[in-house]
């Protein structure tokens, strides 16, 4: 018995002794030396390259949209007449098509990404800023202004539920994530647009002003004129500070120096040029859409030119950026400097809107 079970406790280890020299024996066949290296390898760089595609197909800003189009679409759905675009439906629907664009482009809203190729992205995330920087204004005029009579009415509302959902923070990755804020701000604004286009329901308004104009048009006032200064600061190192010029008895929070150091970090430089050209984007459309929402005002006020002039200053904004990065040369040197090209149509533009904004004070 003491044999038998001798044999038996040598037989087990002896196995698999037998069938570990046969996996070696694979291995060393079929799989040499350094083979798992070569393919580690290998995947890497099929990984990195398409990072590198993705990242640059995702980095191309979008296209343009028909605003008359695009309020078309709802009109179709929503209206009796089918086509008929009631005063404020198209501003509205320029509102919802930067909304869904900034969505729905290739790579969706990358601004809050953790994963690449995204957050290996900053031009892209910058341009979403911009714009929806711009749409949030808008949205609020819409709340605060264009669907209200006067100041004392009631606001829409669904465009109350639209507007603080827009003004989530935009990098929430998630419980919520940002997209899920924003379609839920467009489902909300995609109601009050139906709510607009049938005569059934004439709960829901659109008042296209002069003075409702002018009120929209002074938000855009503040930010252009915001991201001029952050472009113009590419070069600039130093300003006087004119922050109480203009009253005798005019006070501040707290003391400031004569001068101000105002010059962008280099490495900011990208960023504010993207965000620029986003919030261009956005308000391009918007302006296009009041140009037919306001259409009457404008046309009393002798004005459309002057709207228009403002169009084309923001149009070329957009064209197409030859420099692999964004160049910062100095005012008269050798090399370009794409913020200041940057700021000059930005500042045309803000300068245009100020004349408008008088043109329609007046009587």
């Amino acid at each position: 018995m003491s044999e038998e079970s001798n044999s038996n406790a040598t037989e087990g280890p002896q196995k698999a002794s037998g069938l570990a020299r046969r996996l070696q024996n694979f291995a060393d066949d079929y799989l040499p030396q350094g083979r798992w290296l070569n393919i580690s390898g290998a995947l890497l760089g099929v990984y990195l390259v398409i990072v590198l595609v993705l990242g640059l197909y995702w980095s191309v800003p979008p296209g343009d949209f028909d605003v008359r189009e695009k309020a078309r679409g709802y009109a179709d759905v929503n209206a009796e007449k089918s086509g008929e675009l009631v005063t404020g439906a198209v501003t509205t629907a320029a509102l919802i098509g930067v909304i869904d664009t900034l969505l729905d482009k290739p790579g969706g809203f990358l601004r809050n990404d953790r994963f690449p190729p995204g957050v290996y992205l900053d031009n892209m995330p910058n341009w979403e800023y911009g714009a929806l920087i711009q749409a949030r204004d808008l949205s609020r005029a819409l709340r605060e202004v264009l669907s209200r009579s006067q100041s004392q009415s009631k606001e829409d509302e669904d465009l109350a539920l639209a507007e603080p959902r827009l003004n989530f923070q935009s990098d929430s990755w998630l419980l919520p994530a940002s997209e899920t804020k924003y379609r839920e701000a467009v489902r909300y604004t995609e109601a009050y647009l139906a709510r607009l286009v049938d005569p059934a329901q004439p709960n829901a308004q659109f008042y296209a002003r002069a003075d409702n104009l002018r009120e929209w048009l002074a938000m855009v006032n503040t930010r252009l004129g915001s991201l001029s200064q952050r472009l113009s600061a590419s070069v600039a190192d130093r300003r006087v500070n004119t922050d109480l010029a203009g009253e005798q008895n005019a006070t501040q929070a707290t003391s400031a120096p004569s001068e101000l150091k105002v010059r962008t970090p280099w490495h900011e430089i990208d960023d504010v040029f993207y965000e620029s050209r986003g919030a261009a984007w956005a308000l391009m459309h918007f302006l296009k859409a009041a140009e037919v929402d306001f259409a009457e005002v404008l046309k009393d006020k002798n004005a459309q030119v002057s709207l228009r002039q403002i169009i084309r200053e923001l149009e070329a904004t957009q064209d197409f950026v030859w420099s692999p990065m964004i160049l910062n040369g100095s005012g008269f040197g050798l090399l370009a400097n794409h913020s200041l090209v940057m700021a000059s149509y930005i500042s045309r533009a803000n300068a245009a809107i100020i004349d408008l904004r008088d043109l329609l004070a007046q009587g």
